[in-house]
């Protein structure tokens, strides 16, 4: 069987840790955070671990 891509616009977004666990940017933090307060901006530059539930269908892909 031929082996599957990873697909490219993903692995550009997600970071495997070396526990196996996936970092991922926090939602909100692209634009329009002037309007946003300086905690909630502060609080999306942490980011955040991707759920196992969504492990389950991304890690195929990447």
């Amino acid at each position: 069987m031929p082996k599957m891509k990873t697909h490219k616009g993903t692995k550009k977004v997600l970071n495997v840790r070396n526990s196996g666990s996936i970092k991922i940017g926090r939602p909100g933090s692209r634009h329009n955070t002037g309007k946003k307060n300086s905690a909630a901006n502060r609080k999306n530059r942490a980011g955040s671990s991707l759920h196992n539930s969504d492990y389950k269908r991304v890690k195929d892909i990447i």
